[in-house]
């Protein structure tokens, strides 16, 4: 189990296959927020995505480990209004 307060500014969040889904900005509620740089494509750039903290699976230092892959963390990303993204 994790607190969510251990989630820091800029910890990187990886995914259960070990690759890189993105920075943390901060913790808002349930979720995740994601640096503006982790917003690829025309339509997303430029504006933060969100990821639930259910999702996490362990924090270690500056490193949050979610307990599903990366490719079904980015699928799985939110809008600020709760929206999925793809």
């Amino acid at each position: 189990m994790f607190n969510a307060n251990d989630i820091h500014e800029h910890a990187e969040i990886i995914g259960k296959d070990g690759r890189h889904v993105g920075t943390v900005d901060k913790v808002e509620g349930s979720r995740i927020k994601l640096t503006k740089a982790d917003s690829k494509g025309a339509a997303h750039a430029g504006h933060h995505h969100f990821i639930d903290l259910d999702l996490v699976e362990t924090v270690q230092g500056n490193r949050v480990h979610l307990s599903v892959s990366s490719t079904e963390a980015m699928r799985d990303e939110q809008e600020q209004s709760g929206k999925a993204v793809h």
